[in-house]
């Protein structure tokens, strides 16, 4: 997997499903808000092979990732 991505997450259409750190749980967690975000070090995805997973999963697609 390329390890140069870019991963972001509108914070503004995420509505906490948690979807993504239940796909990519070492890369995703949620804020105290139920919020995702991505795990410190991990804004590369770290070559998780479930990282497109876990942004496909997301029900309001919220989460993009690509190639930089």
């Amino acid at each position: 997997m390329n390890i140069d991505l870019s991963i972001s997450i509108d914070k503004d259409v995420c509505i906490g499903a948690g979807q993504c750190a239940l796909a990519a749980p070492g890369v995703f967690t949620q804020d105290d808000d139920g919020v995702s975000e991505l795990l410190p070090g991990r804004v590369h995805g770290a070559g998780d092979p479930m990282l497109r997973e876990a942004a496909r999963a997301c029900p309001v697609g919220a989460i993009t990732v690509s190639d930089t």
